[in-house]
């Protein structure tokens, strides 16, 4: 008897999406598996964070199609698709933190406006989940203002996760954060990936990053998706594109701004 092929967690199809008369992303396709850290790397303008806005439901595609758990999300009704996204836990590039609200108010904020969870329940979770990313208990009363950069990112890790969500989407999780913060967060982000029995989709440009939280990496260029595969893969791989990134190098089939370079 021949086994059923496993449905994606995240699959996305022949997707196209523009702005105007400005085409970003072109027939992207991606398949991420339940359980899996998978990583979209790509410099700027390449379409990484409006890939991750469609298959969020934040931008609707112009074409192709996006399913989670093989569900296209713009087809189920009402309850249905807010059953799905409340699957979702997000860490903004941004932190995105609320200014008027408490720390623990932030990481329940999920709870109690999404789950309609009591006050006080919600605080026993944020604090948990607080602690989880390594803070104390006193973090709960204070403002975001009164946080530093890391620490507002541990805080917007423990909002993503509060939620015990099925996918958590990653922007940027490092970006603005000095090296050693930056591996703590990565840390952070494997252990509860890991703790949850999560699936992870991030994007980032940091290949340090992207090295050492994905299972599986993929390469975004003009639009789509030019490469994907294991880190060792990537490391071989004679694809002059995704070794142009990945080691940073001015030279290659990547010519970003050369329309200014040669005006210089």
């Amino acid at each position: 008897m021949t086994a059923s092929p496993m449905i994606p967690k995240i699959e996305v199809k022949n997707v196209f999406k523009s702005f105007g008369s400005k085409k970003v992303l072109k027939d992207s396709n991606l398949s991420v598996q339940k359980g899996e850290s998978f990583v979209i790397i790509g410099g700027s303008g390449t379409g990484k964070s409006v890939l991750l806005k469609c298959i969020l439901g934040l931008m609707k595609q112009d074409s192709g199609s996006i399913t989670i758990d093989g569900k296209d999300p713009s087809k189920l009704d009402t309850v249905e698709h807010d059953a799905l996204m409340s699957q979702f836990g997000m860490l903004f590039q941004g932190g995105a933190l609320f200014d008027s609200l408490p720390v623990w108010e932030n990481v329940a904020f999920g709870l109690i406006h999404g789950q309609k969870m009591k006050k006080d329940q919600a605080r026993e979770i944020a604090i948990e989940k607080i602690r989880s990313v390594g803070m104390g208990e006193a973090v709960a009363d204070l403002y975001p203002a009164e946080l530093s950069g890391g620490m507002q990112k541990r805080i917007g890790l423990a909002r993503a996760i509060a939620t015990s969500p099925d996918i958590i989407f990653f922007d940027e999780p490092t970006t603005g954060l000095d090296p050693i913060m930056a591996d703590i967060i990565n840390d952070l982000i494997i252990k509860c990936v890991r703790d949850l029995g999560a699936t992870a989709l991030t994007i980032t440009h940091d290949m340090s990053s992207a090295r050492k939280i994905s299972d599986r990496i993929g390469m975004i260029y003009d639009g789509g998706i030019i490469w994907n595969g294991s880190v060792s893969e990537m490391d071989n791989s004679e694809n002059p594109y995704v070794q142009q990134f990945i080691h940073g190098r001015a030279e290659g089939p990547i010519t970003k701004h050369s329309d200014l370079l040669d005006k210089a």
